[in-house]
Formats: C-alpha cells, sequence, structure tokens
C-alpha cells in the first residue's frame, strides 16, 4: 500500500469518501449539513455517480426520512412509486403456492416502502451533495490506500491512467492524485478491494463471523402495459434452486413507466460446482408464473452485483485508526426483507457525525470507537438481531425446513422470547464440492424471447473497459488454478460468473487454457468470493470501466 515511485498531485481534505453509493452520499450529506465548511471528497470509480449502482430495489425510507426529511417533495425519483400489494410465493416447477401475510413477523411487511431504480435514487442523492458543496468525482477510482508512519490511515490514491496491459505507461499517462484526509470512511458496496486490505491489516473480521454473499442477477423490463400494475411486489422461494440443493429467490417488481425489475438472487454457498446462478435465473424466468408477466415485453437492460448476506454476526469491527467501514462494505444487508439501503445509509450518517465531531474537537487519524459504538446501539443492531438466524438456518436445513426455523426464530425474537444463539457461517468458497461428486447440469438452451445468454445479456449492461490496460481480475497462481479449479471443481469460475469473462479452452494435444475476459466484467465480485482456492483477486480498472447501468 505504499505510494509508487512516481511524482503525485497532492489535494488536502477534510474527509475523503471511497464509492458514491447511498452509503459514501448519505455520510457526505450528513457531514455538510453538520458543518458546511467541511471539504468532503467523494471518489466514484463508475463513470458517473449511479453507473455501478444495481438493485431491486424495494426501499424502506426509514434514513431517508432522517437524512432528507422532505425528499418525497424534492422530485426525488423513489417517490414515484409507493409498494401497493405484496406477494410471496413458494414455486413448484410448474406451480405456485401464495404464502399467507399472516405466517410472516411485521418486519416482513413493505408497507410504506418505495420501488424503482436505486441507480437513480443515487444520482438523485449526488445531486444534493454537490448542491451542499461536495466535491463528487465520478470516473476515479481509489486504487491505494495511504499509512502513515504511525500506521494510521492518511487518505488515498487514485488509480493511474494510461498504463498498457505490459505495466509501461502511454502517451496519455496520467498519475493518480494522493487525497491526504484526516479521516477516509470506504464506502466500496459489497467486498470491496480496499475494504478487504483494511480487514486485513486491523484484524476487523477477528471477532465476527465470515461474511457470506449471494449473486444478485437482475433484468429491466418493459411490459404490456395491460399486465402492470404500479407497486405491485412479488417474490419467490423454491424452484429452481429446489433441484439442486441451493438456495435463493426471486423478485419482480412493478415499478415507474410500465416498467418491471425481474431478478433472481443465489446463494453463493453451492456445493455443486455445476450450478450456473445465471442459467438458473433464466429458468425462473420460464415459469408460468413469471413467463405471464414478461412474455410480450422487451428486455432493456441486464446486470449482476454480490450481496452481503451475513447478517448481524458477520458485521466486523467498524473503526480503525484514521478509518471507518459504512455500507455494504461493513454488511448491513437484511436477507429476510432482501433491504440494505436504509441500514447503509444510516451507518454512512452515523460515521459523519463522528467525525464531524471529532474534527470539530481537533482531532485526526483516531480511531472514532464512538461511530462503532453508536451503530451497535442504533435501530441498524436491532433491525439486523431480529433476523441473524434466517440466513444461516435456510443454509443448514436447506429452503423448506430452514425457511420454517428462520420463520420461527424471528417470530420469537420479535415476541422477545428469542433463544440467546446466534448461528454460524461458513465462507462461500469453503463449500465447493469436487466435481466428481456432482452430474453437470443440462441446461435449457435460451428462447431469445424470455431467457437469454450471457453474452449477448452483458451487452445490456453497457460495459465498457479501456482496452491496452493491466488485467483487473488478477490470477495469483496459475498452476493452481489448472490442478484445482479446473482438474478438481470442473471449472466453475466458466459458471458462476454472469459475464462470461472466464473460459477453459481445450484444444487437442495443448494443456488447458485458462481466459480472462475481463473487458466483459460487471464488477459483480462473484470470482473473488467463490474461486474455490482463493485464487482471483478482483481490484479496480482503470476509472470509468465497468458497466453503466442506466436506471437500475
Amino acid at each position: 500500500m505504499s505510494a509508487e515511485a512516481i511524482e503525485r498531485e497532492t489535494m488536502p481534505c477534510d474527509v475523503v469518501i471511497v464509492g458514491g453509493g447511498p452509503a459514501g452520499l448519505s455520510a457526505a450529506i450528513r457531514l455538510k449539513q453538520i458543518n458546511d465548511e467541511l471539504e468532503v471528497v467523494v471518489l466514484e470509480k463508475g463513470s458517473e455517480i449511479g453507473a455501478h449502482i444495481l438493485s431491486g430495489a424495494v426501499v424502506d425510507p426509514k434514513a431517508l426520512d432522517e437524512l432528507l426529511p422532505e425528499w418525497r417533495e424534492m422530485d426525488c425519483p423513489m417517490a414515484e412509486t409507493p409498494v401497493t400489494d405484496n406477494w410471496h410465493w413458494a414455486l413448484s416447477k410448474n406451480k405456485k403456492y401464495s404464502l399467507p401475510h399472516l405466517m410472516m413477523p411485521p418486519l416482513m411487511s413493505n408497507h410504506g416502502c418505495y420501488t424503482g431504480s436505486l441507480g437513480n435514487l443515487t444520482r438523485w442523492l449526488g445531486e444534493q451533495a454537490e448542491a451542499l458543496g461536495v466535491m463528487v468525482f465520478p470516473g476515479f477510482p481509489a486504487s491505494e490506500v495511504m499509512i502513515g508512519d504511525d500506521g494510521a490511515v492518511k487518505g488515498v490514491v487514485t488509480q493511474d491512467m494510461g498504463v498498457a496491459a505490459d505495466g509501461s505507461h502511454k502517451g496519455d499517462f496520467q498519475p493518480g492524485m494522493e487525497i491526504e484526509a484526516k479521516y477516509t470512511l470506504f464506502a466500496e458496496g459489497a467486498r470491496g478491494s480496499l475494504t478487504k486490505q483494511m480487514k486485513a491489516k486491523f484484524d476487523l473480521e477477528a471477532d465476527c463471523q465470515p461474511q457470506v454473499y449471494g449473486l444478485g442477477i437482475k433484468e429491466l423490463w418493459d411490459i404490456d402495459p395491460k399486465k402492470h400494475v404500479p407497486g405491485r411486489v412479488i417474490h419467490t422461494q423454491g424452484w429452481p434452486l429446489s433441484e439442486s440443493d441451493s438456495w435463493g429467490g426471486g423478485f419482480l417488481y412493478h415499478q415507474a413507466n410500465g416498467q418491471v425489475a425481474a431478478g433472481f438472487v443465489t446463494a453463493l454457498d453451492y456445493s455443486n460446482p455445476y450450478v450456473s446462478p445465471f442459467q438458473e435465473f433464466q429458468r425462473w424466468k420460464q415459469h408460468p408464473a413469471i413467463r405471464e408477466y414478461l412474455e410480450g415485453g422487451k428486455r432493456v437492460a441486464y446486470g449482476a452485483r454480490a450481496i452481503n448476506e451475513g447478517g448481524w454476526q458477520s458485521v466486523p469491527k467498524l473503526a480503525f485508526p484514521g478509518g471507518a467501514l459504512i455500507g455494504c462494505a461493513a454488511g448491513f444487508v437484511n436477507v429476510p426483507r432482501i433491504k440494505g439501503s436504509h441500514t447503509a445509509m444510516k451507518s454512512g450518517m452515523l460515521a459523519a457525525e463522528s467525525l464531524a465531531a471529532a474534527i470539530a474537537d481537533g482531532k485526526q487519524h483516531d480511531e472514532r470507537a464512538d461511530y462503532d459504538a453508536a451503530v451497535r446501539s442504533s435501530w441498524i443492531a436491532k433491525e439486523l438481531k431480529l433476523v441473524q438466524n434466517a440466513e444461516p438456518a435456510v443454509a443448514k436445513f436447506g429452503g423448506d425446513i430452514g425457511t420454517v426455523l428462520a420463520g420461527a426464530d424471528m417470530w420469537m425474537r420479535t415476541l422477545k422470547i428469542g433463544l440467546p444463539i446466534s448461528m454460524k457461517h461458513h465462507a462461500d468458497y469453503t463449500e465447493t464440492g469436487r466435481a466428481d461428486l456432482y452430474k453437470p447440469i443440462d441446461y435449457p438452451k435460451p428462447d431469445g424471447e424470455i431467457s437469454f445468454d450471457r453474452l449477448s445479456s452483458v451487452a445490456f449492461s453497457f460495459t465498457n473497459h479501456a482496452e491496452d490496460q493491466p488485467v483487473h481480475l488478477q490470477l495469483k497462481d496459475a498452476e493452481l488454478q489448472k490442478t484445482s479449479e479446473y482438474e478438481i471443481f470442473a471449472g466453475p469460475s466458466t459458471r458462476y460468473c454472469p459475464a462470461g469473462v472466464y473460459e477453459w479452452i481445450e484444444e487437442e494435444g495443448q494443456e488447458p487454457k485458462f481466459v480472462i475476459n475481463s473487458q466483459n466484467c460487471v464488477h459483480c465480485k462473484t470470482c473473488d468470493i467463490k474461486d474455490p482456492n482463493q485464487n482471483i483477486n478482483w481490484v479496480t480498472p482503470e476509472g470509468g470501466g465497468g458497466p453503466n447501468y442506466p436506471n437500475m
């Protein structure tokens, strides 16, 4: 993490925030609300604010109400579509069974929530931040953390531009800038590259369970207006993952402008290395209850991202000298509710309040233990503790029995009679089984109307990376990839990646060749999570690269 031996410009500020998502922008807004003289910088790796944001989304407005109480009257796009009705279906191969709302704890209700594009909400938050004087820099990923002689975080270095694939400097080379800050907030989202470094350096996960993840894949559809019910929210569980002893579920959200968000989440602790989350999503769309809505419509966007699923017991230590984790960098997703934006935003606000007070007292680069304590005494903790055994119960006992046990545990905790038990997690990559223990899955071919192939899908993510730059998917040991990932696990990278980045090329008389098509990468980071040997390291590519989601 030491700075390279090249001359760099330096930009001092009070707080630098790595990541321009809901958590980072909420922190920035709160800082300026408290003290408009604070110099706050937000670095965003996407080409614009919102370009890398993907979610369902059904948003609980609790944090928005606290941050900007008048947001509904401020042309916020999320205010356009309140949730009007809510369905939860258990799917078999050809049928659906509605689960009664009375079976579910009150916390599972979507009453008072809104459905829409989280990307557009984030763009709107960016506008609010800039109006307050926050310096927002899209297209500038942070690639290094600056550590002082005292071991504290002093800021970050932005990514160099104009570096060739062989590491040489091209004619348009521009060195990254050193952003020196009194405090640095890491708001990179799930499995951020710098967050990983901070967790390791400061041993932030010493007293928590390992984080576990799901892979969320989403398409945006224009559907027949006769089938569109603004505000209708549908969640499903069961088929098709029930056929491969995996678990997860789907969603269908009726949003503004006659569109529906169709998405599917596969928990990444699946054992069968032949499972393809992308193909499971395509199968799910062919279920009669889902196809009914999509038939006659048109897919207009596609994307994928990893989702934190560890819950409360996987929340790490949040503060360290000079910095802190906020949002999905820390992992505040409420898995049963499939919501994390409100908790992410609240964590950013709590961090901002801690840092503003510290700076007012003349402090810098110290460890803000009060922020960590504030989160653990906030409604974030209260909400996540109610559901802390839901994910591990389903992971351990399967979709049917696990769902019943998870529901019972949530009800008991809601009624304050919960058992003092916190179930444990196992890192996703450790759960992958040997290929010889499973049969390959023969997935149906796409029909080009409801189901599609991966490469044509990537085109709808509008992904772009500059040519001739270092590969941002770093393979640590090529021989290990061949002898283990390929020979023992049958190359699961060719199936877990939703963008077709990885290929094993087999030519007669030659050794299998591992090919990384990094230009396809949609930055979901599944490879960094699911590779059975943790042999792939995801880092930031050149600024502005990656997906350009329109209103996902």
